[in-house]
């Protein structure tokens, strides 16, 4: 019985093609875990929406990922672990662990970077929920946040817009914005931007370190399992991917960052 438990799945959730930047990561890091991932694709970006629709969609998605038997549920969306991380976890019980992207990232920041200034940027929910503020200032370790919304970064990634001059000048346009002045470190506080990690480096040429949420949410999910004795013994199966309303441009991206032929099944979340 044990061992079945532990060979579940692990299901992961976003509005769109940013959480697969954590399923990628967790892949790597847990090769013999099998993933169940669910992208929101008639409702993206999640950025600009109401609390209340992000919390509507996100149940709709757990009581698909706890019909897929899932032992762990990752929210792999800042907006919706803003917005919903606490309603989830109270409606998904004790039918799967239900972890988020903002916590492993705040304990990382915390243990680095004490009595520093960090910048963030996000959506606007993100950035306007405080959500990493709150979470900070709770630390009480004397680190000063200088967020910023960025809200044209995640749909131009959506897009495919990124590494050409268009995505160049609107990260440049954002970066140099005087609320981001004198950080030490950045926190990409959205699962689209480690997309535009790179050129996001090059803005800063090093003096800046560039906090990517999808290592470290891959790390805390290993110590998750670890710590609950559910890590998989033998890889029960290729990823299984669903979307909310099919796109090719989906289908391109999610074989880009798997480097492997997906099928994306069709699951509309309300009929």
């Amino acid at each position: 019985m044990e061992a079945e438990k532990q060979n579940r799945p692990i299901g992961v959730f976003d509005s769109g093609i940013g959480g697969l930047t954590v399923a990628k990561a967790i892949k790597g890091h847990l090769p013999k875990e099998q993933l169940v991932y669910f992208g929101d694709t008639a409702h993206l970006p999640y950025g600009d929406k109401s609390t209340a629709a992000i919390q509507a969609y996100s149940v709709k998605i757990c009581d698909l990922l706890i019909k897929q038997n899932c032992k762990i549920i990752l929210i792999a969306c800042n907006s919706a672990s803003a917005a919903a991380y606490e309603l989830v976890r109270e409606y998904v019980g004790s039918k799967a662990h239900v972890l988020n992207v903002i916590d492993p990232v705040v304990s990382y920041v915390a243990e680095k970077f004490a009595g520093k200034t960090v910048g963030l940027i996000g959506t606007k929910q993100t950035v306007h929920s405080n959500v990493y503020r709150k979470k900070i200032d709770a630390l009480g370790q004397g680190i000063t946040l200088k967020s910023l919304a960025t809200p044209l970064l995640a749909p131009m990634i959506e897009e495919g817009f990124f590494n050409n001059t268009i995505s160049e000048s609107v990260i440049q346009t954002y970066l140099s914005d005087p609320v981001l002045q004198d950080i030490e470190a950045l926190i990409l506080g959205c699962t689209h931007y480690p997309l535009i990690k790179e050129q996001i480096h090059a803005f800063y040429k090093g003096k800046v370190e560039v906090l990517d949420a999808s290592e470290l949410v891959a790390q805390h999910v290993g110590q998750v399992l670890e710590q609950k004795q559910l890590g998989a013994t033998a890889l029960k199966g290729e990823p299984h991917f669903y979307v909310s309303d099919y796109t090719v441009s989906f289908e391109a991206s999610t074989q880009l960052f798997f480097r492997q032929k997906v099928h994306l099944e069709h699951y509309p979340l309300w009929e």
